[in-house]
């Protein structure tokens, strides 16, 4: 992650056409926060360890938990280096299962010396509001302290849920920096549709 460009002026900066800007934020903790109760005490709800999954299946549900808030990263990347990134035993992919249904993602990535980054984490749309996201966190909290690491990291930006900082917060993370990201609109290259993302403005050149 890039953190060496020139500081914005200040003042409103234009932004290219075709192009989006976002403002992430980087938060973390050095120990396991306080457990928090889930409110999902439905055992319907599994979470498995999904180990070296297929690409195709890999990014269906990528793409079902992440098209709302405009995850493109992994749709876009090689295959041979997602499959490297899957079967890497430094990265723990699980998938969260009600009744059985694939319905949220969660990606715990080790490869950084004595740290974990949650690099994915996310519900379907009609999973979430119903404590699925609470059930997650705590499973991410727990594997990830399950080894041996000094400090757990996320980013997030105001592409994804807007309830999501103020959830990173609330489970023990703090904001440690922030910055702007440029990238293209993906539902003008084709990669979305121009129906994703309904809480960023679509402006097509």
């Amino acid at each position: 992650m890039k953190t060496d460009n020139p500081l914005l002026p200040p003042g409103y900066s234009a932004v290219p056409p075709g192009k989006l800007a976002t403002v992430v934020t980087c938060l973390e903790m050095f120990a396991p926060p306080p457990a928090k109760p889930s409110p999902a005490a439905d055992t319907s709800l599994t979470l498995q360890h999904w180990q070296s999954p297929d690409i195709e299946s890999y990014r269906a549900l990528f793409r079902a938990v992440g098209e709302e808030w405009m995850w493109v990263s992994r749709l876009v990347m090689a295959d041979e280096n997602l499959a490297a990134i899957l079967n890497d035993p430094k990265v723990e992919i699980y998938a969260l299962t009600d009744r059985g249904r694939p319905v949220g993602l969660l990606e715990l990535d080790f490869r950084g010396e004595s740290e974990c980054e949650l690099a994915y984490f996310g519900l379907v749309s009609d999973a979430i509001g119903k404590g699925a996201g609470r059930f997650l966190m705590n499973k991410a909290i727990e594997k990830a302290w399950a080894r041996p690491i000094r400090r757990f990291w996320v980013h997030t930006c105001h592409l994804d849920s807007p309830q999501a900082l103020q959830f990173y917060q609330r489970s023990g993370f703090k904001p440690y920096a922030a910055m702007v990201e440029i990238l293209d609109d993906p539902r003008l290259t084709g990669l979305l549709p121009k129906s994703a993302s309904p809480h960023v403005p679509l402006i097509e050149p």
